[in-house]
């Protein structure tokens, strides 16, 4: 029985090549599916692009179960009906072009490590948005630093995430640059790895932003201290145009 995880990966590979979407959103979905962390929000991320490249009907077809470690698709007893005339995938939202990506949305990035540049990829989804920096500005390849905005109603979000990680007892406050912050190590890590550093902090009133850096470039950077280092320095110069 295929996985949903399976199905979306072959849709979008067929499909999607021209969408600008992170192709490790997925990955880091599923990954954590033993966890309930944030990963509606990468879901919808993920899911936001993927609606696009799965075939009319397949998982309205079907029935949906979830379990501990993955989430499965039944078919329907009979197929859709074949659609006979070519459309489109839908665009998923972005946001532009962003240059150097040191600008986007209402956040200016005024610091990234050393050899970084943006990946020429982006989402927007209206009251948040995402974008990420790697070594090759290959929207196509994985990410090193991924920044996520949440502004307005998306608020309640990160703030609802940020109390119930503090009565799991899990990441700790922060304050960065005399900002309130929340620091934790997520358990979304592939390959093998230990999880994905987060550092999320607040920008302006209605404006919060969270930073992830990847399990590969925490191999790269070498030590925590200096995962935790860079996280600080790119939180330092984020401001806020709201």
């Amino acid at each position: 029985m295929p996985t949903l995880e399976d199905a979306l990966r072959q849709a979008m590979a067929e499909e999607t090549a021209g969408l600008h979407a992170a192709p490790d959103l997925l990955e880091r979905v599923v990954a954590g599916a033993g966890k309930r962390r944030r990963r509606l929000r990468l879901a919808a991320a993920a899911l936001a692009v993927a609606a696009a490249a799965v075939p009319a009907g397949y998982v309205a077809a079907g029935s949906v179960a979830t379990y501990p470690d993955r989430v499965t698709v039944t078919p329907a007893p009979e197929p859709p009906p074949i659609d006979d005339v070519p459309r489109e995938p839908s665009k998923v939202p972005d946001l532009g072009d962003l240059g150097d990506g040191r600008e986007f949305g209402h956040v200016k990035v005024g610091y990234l490590p050393e050899g970084l540049r943006w990946k020429n990829w982006s989402v927007d989804l209206g009251d948040s948005y995402s974008t990420s920096y790697d070594y090759a500005g290959d929207e196509h390849g994985g990410y090193c630093v991924q920044l996520y905005v949440y502004e307005d109603d998306a608020v309640v979000q990160i703030t609802d995430e940020i109390q119930t990680m503090r009565a799991e007892k899990e990441g700790e406050d922060v304050t960065v640059g005399g900002r309130t912050g929340y620091y934790v190590v997520q358990e979304v890590g592939v390959d093998g790895t230990d999880g994905t550093p987060t550092l999320i902090v607040q920008l302006a009133e209605r404006q919060w932003a969270e930073i992830f850096i990847s399990p590969g470039y925490v191999a790269d950077l070498g030590s925590m201290a200096k995962v935790k280092a860079e996280m600080w320095k790119i939180a330092e110069g984020l401001s806020s145009t709201l």
